[in-house]
């Protein structure tokens, strides 16, 4: 199948640079366990008054474990425009839809790798234990999944369309993503018009929730409906814009130009 060999591709680049494996890992591992250090100081300077706080290291493994989905498979695309190997793929009867499938399986691999590692991280330095949210993590996850693949899309679109100056969304879309999710705080706590525009974003609902079990010990199934519904709505546009796109490069011969 050509969405596997895509697949196939791609982790034999991986094996080829060890380095980038490395950094895959080195950030994330980095993260929970600077975040992990402070919210132990905190609560043994707070006690039982910052017992909260771990709700902030929960944030921290999963906003980064979003931010990789998004960010992979930007990269990945990124890789095959700089070296000029967009035109030897779709010479081929590869298709835009198996080349993505083989990206977004490949984002599969590599994504949850990165959130094992880090959870395992957590769970052995008794930092956290992501798995108290149960069978939730499923939903949680393949929610995070869907809607960073969106943003991946949608700025893989961009690329494809406007060339390597649409790299910064990249970085910029992520940056206007989190603080309307409320990754760290309550989305009350927002200004009434960004309050109504992180209600737009499944990714609010899922950190809302996370609090909701940490405080309370339950989550509200219309929010997990809501946030599902969401990410499937965004993830269609994104693929029809992808589409729409690639045969517009196609037709102007954009696939042939310099990537900077």
């Amino acid at each position: 199948h050509r969405a596997a060999a895509i697949f196939l591709r791609q982790i034999h680049l991986l094996r080829q640079s060890p380095l980038k494996v490395i950094n895959l890992l080195y950030w994330s591992l980095f993260e929970l366990i600077l975040w992990g250090l402070i919210t132990h100081y905190l609560y043994q300077a707070g006690g039982e008054r910052f017992g909260f706080i771990t709700v902030i290291l929960a944030a921290v493994i999963f906003w980064n474990f979003f931010n990789r989905i998004q960010q992979n498979l930007c990269f990945s695309f990124l890789e095959d425009l700089r070296s000029r190997n967009l035109v030897n793929l779709f010479v081929s009867p590869l298709t835009i839809q198996e080349y993505l499938a083989g990206l977004m399986l490949l984002n599969v691999v590599v994504a949850s790798s990165c959130l094992a590692g880090t959870a395992m991280t957590a769970y052995f330095l008794r930092l956290y234990d992501i798995f108290q949210f149960g069978f939730l993590l499923i939903p949680f996850i393949l929610i995070f999944f869907l809607f960073g693949w969106s943003l991946g899309i949608f700025i893989t679109a961009a690329v494809l369309r406007f060339g390597s100056s649409a790299e910064l969304l990249m970085w910029s879309i992520p940056t206007f993503v989190m603080p309307l999710s409320g990754v760290f705080y309550p989305i009350e706590t927002l200004p009434k018009f960004a309050e109504g525009l992180a209600y737009l974003l499944p990714t609010s609902y899922i950190f809302e929730g996370m609090r909701e079990i940490v405080h309370r010990g339950s989550f509200s199934a219309p929010s997990l409906l809501t946030a599902a519904v969401l990410s499937i709505i965004y993830f269609t546009a994104a693929m029809v814009t992808l589409l729409r796109v690639y045969r517009t490069t196609v037709k102007l011969g954009l696939l042939v130009r310099p990537c900077s």
